[in-house]
């Protein structure tokens, strides 16, 4: 499981793109870390809430695919996100769970955390549902 959820994870243009990367992987929950750049930050230079989402989405998404077979995907259907302070530290990380899981829909949170000298802030609250489907030839 974990191997799939890594290998899909490389596949991603944007996530590399944030030098993100899986933190950990365990039967319906994921996180992943990203750095706060220059390159990822907003106008006051936190971290962009692009950034934060992205982290929280596909944290979500791949707590979700931890849960599925061989040769499913899932694509997020609608996700809400609650920005709770400004990112400002040194990187981001977005734990993703499964709260329900199902055959058609997967009740996913994120909670998303800046981190600074260490002490982790949670900056974002993030509920979604994700859909199962197969596997799209050539990633």
């Amino acid at each position: 499981m974990e191997a799939r959820i890594r290998e899909s994870f490389a596949r991603q243009g944007l996530m590399r793109n944030v030098a993100a990367e899986v933190a950990s992987v365990a039967e319906g929950a994921v996180e992943i870390r990203a750095p706060i750049t220059t390159q990822v930050s907003q106008q006051q230079g936190f971290a962009h809430a692009g950034l934060t989402f992205a982290l929280g989405d596909s944290a979500a998404g791949y707590a979700a695919l931890t849960l599925l077979p061989d040769g499913q995907e899932v694509v997020t259907a609608e996700m809400k996100i609650n920005l709770l302070a400004p990112a400002i530290g040194t990187h981001l990380i977005a734990r993703g769970r499964v709260v329900k899981p199902g055959r058609r829909l997967i009740v996913v949170v994120a909670e998303v955390f800046a981190v600074q000298d260490g002490a982790e802030k949670q900056v974002a609250l993030m509920q979604g549902t994700m859909v199962p489907v197969g596997a799209q030839a050539g990633g």
